[in-house]
């Protein structure tokens, strides 16, 4: 289900090329169903492949499902990002920068955190890290994860940390994706293309399953918050 932008539609039909789908959201703005262009996401980390543990809030947010307030940043104006969800970030693992300030995007439909192939080898390096060959992912000892840094994801003023427990993949899951059940899984990859490119990174679900997120079109906005999984163990 796609909830936009609804420039993202276009070209998907085949006898009208340029014309554009109204999203779920933009219909039922139409409809009056709801007063504001506003999907507002709740994921929580799973550690079973049969868990329901999402949320969509349509129109509004729900605040049984974070903590505190949501802090808004604009979208960016920067191509390709701006095509989609696209916002600035910069990046440090503890208090190394691994990615400046630059454009990328935020996705549900991706399931990793990806960066650009620079941060990508900057994290690997900082981390320690070895390549999976059976996964793709990065591996880590346990006394590598024992050592493991916070990955502060900086956004306007605000600065979203995502722990060592929320940097692994599920251990309980490792089997899913053909790895090992006594390993340890790194939930960052590279991007596949080096930073300065318009799209630097992609926030996908393991970020996002740690921070509530709305997704504003009336304001041209994204806004996060904390959840009571931000700094949850469960991996």
């Amino acid at each position: 289900m796609g909830i936009g932008p609804l420039d993202l539609t276009e070209g998907t039909l085949t006898d009208s090329p340029h014309t554009t789908i109204p999203t779920i959201t933009d219909n039922l703005y139409s409809q009056g169903t709801i007063s504001r262009i506003v999907v507002s996401i709740s994921f929580e980390p799973t550690t079973s492949e049969t868990d329901t543990n999402g949320e969509l809030a349509f129109g509004g947010t729900d605040p049984t499902k974070y903590i505190g307030n949501i802090a808004y940043t604009p979208l960016t104006t920067t191509h390709p990002a701006s095509y989609y969800w696209g916002i600035s970030e910069s990046i440090t693992y503890g208090t190394t920068i691994i990615l400046s300030e630059t454009a990328g995007i935020v996705d549900t439909g991706t399931t990793l955190i990806l960066i650009a192939s620079d941060a990508f080898s900057t994290y690997q390096s900082a981390t320690g890290a070895t390549e999976d060959e059976s996964t793709g992912l990065l591996r880590i000892t346990s006394t590598q994860y024992s050592a493991l840094k916070n990955l502060d994801f900086h956004v306007g003023i605000n600065t979203y940390v995502l722990t060592p427990n929320g940097q692994i993949w599920p251990r309980a899951l490792n089997t899913y994706i053909g790895g090992s059940a006594s390993y340890i899984y790194l939930v960052v990859n590279s991007i596949g293309t080096p930073s300065g490119q318009g799209l630097d990174f992609i926030n996908g679900y393991t970020f996002l399953e740690r921070f509530y997120s709305v997704f504003d079109t009336t304001n041209s906005r994204i806004g996060f918050a904390r959840t009571a999984y931000t700094t949850a163990i469960i991996n």
